[in-house]
């Protein structure tokens, strides 16, 4: 895995984006875990917590909810150590078998090494026919 540390330029900003789209779409919990720092700070709509232990239960717990979840990151805007994202994912709701899709921002904050210490996200939900959806799960 390349190392893609600030300050960011376009290129490296937009390489860091594709890698947590690629990290998260792999649905594995550990892996995703190791681009935040050990007590990276996290707000995910209306729940606030610190650290990977965290970050590792929050998803086991969200991709047990959210079956057949495929995600599109997009750069929104960039800083020497901050970066901004608007997103897309389409998920199943497990409990149900609802189509969704979850459009909303993020705002990162790096530490020196790469590291995200900081993510604050917020988001909303559609219910979606299966017909209407953009991504397939390739």
């Amino acid at each position: 895995m390349i190392k893609i540390t600030p300050p960011f330029t376009k290129e490296t900003a937009a390489a860091k984006v594709q890698m947590a789209e690629d990290a998260w779409n792999s649905k594995n919990p550990e892996k995703v875990s190791m681009a935040y720092t050990i007590d990276s700070q996290w707000r995910n709509r209306s729940v606030f917590f610190v650290g990977r232990k965290a970050i590792v239960g929050f998803l086991k717990d969200k991709w047990k909810k959210e079956k057949n979840y495929n995600l599109r990151k997009y750069l929104w805007s960039f800083t020497d150590n901050r970066i901004s994202v608007r997103f897309e994912y389409e998920w199943q709701d497990a409990a149900n078998g609802q189509w969704k899709r979850t459009h909303g921002n993020e705002h990162w904050e790096f530490n020196a090494e790469g590291l995200m210490r900081v993510r604050d996200m917020s988001a909303n939900d559609i219910n979606i026919k299966e017909t209407e959806r953009k991504f397939s799960n390739n």
